[in-house]
């Protein structure tokens, strides 16, 4: 009969980051300290220990992003379970709010009109309503294809990309779109990621910020 560990519910969490780190050490992984909390939490909500070698972190991006959210940026979901995901009361500290307009009426009209998906029409109303703005992608390819066609347009950018979309169709191309760019931005290189992970990089950043959570 298989053994299990003893742990209070209150410990899972920190046992399972014990784990993690353990894992990562014995299976010789190296990665950078400052990525750690990021690479961590997203292996977590995973079990894929691939994201030690997967997300790629722009220049200078945890300081910009923490900039961000300190400043009460609004962040931007492509989908309802990234938004669900995302630790609201943290942001809200700070002054920001979270975001998903994919159901939104407006964003689906306008989507029909112009033959685009809801993830586009999305995109553009966040790039048309904030400014301070985080953009964080767990499903949708073409949501970057069109945050890098309105940076290449406009010049606008947001504050943060996050850009782990899953799947086959455009999601290896769009997400080099982001990384060969100048936005700051932490992409799962490949075709692994998904909502839970994005929402997980997200609270990632947010622990960074709140000192009464993290791993």
């Amino acid at each position: 009969m298989m053994e299990f560990e003893h742990v209070k519910p209150a410990d899972i969490e920190r046992r399972s980051f014990e784990i993690i780190t353990q894992e990562l050490k014995d299976n010789e992984i190296e990665i950078e300290e400052r990525y750690a909390p990021i690479i961590k939490r997203a292996i977590h909500t995973s079990a894929d220990f691939d994201y030690a070698d997967n997300l790629v972190f722009s220049e200078g991006v945890l300081e910009q992003a923490i900039a961000a959210l300190k400043s009460g940026a609004t962040i931007v979901t492509d989908t309802k379970m990234a938004w669900s995901g995302i630790n609201k009361k943290v942001v809200q500290k700070l002054g920001g709010k979270v975001e998903c307009f994919v159901a939104d009426e407006e964003v689906a009209s306008a989507a029909k009109e112009h033959g685009t998906t809801r993830s586009v029409a999305a995109v553009d109303k966040a790039f048309r309503d904030y400014d301070n703005l985080i953009y964080v992608v767990g499903n949708a390819p073409t949501a970057l294809i069109r945050i890098r066609e309105i940076m290449d347009e406009t010049g606008k950018k947001p504050a943060l990309v996050v850009g782990v979309p899953v799947g086959f169709v455009n999601v290896v191309p769009s997400k080099e779109l982001i990384i060969n760019s100048d936005v700051p931005h932490i992409v799962a290189r490949g075709r692994k990621g998904g909502s839970n992970v994005a929402a997980a990089i997200m609270n990632a950043l947010l622990y960074m910020i709140d000192e009464t959570r993290g791993m």
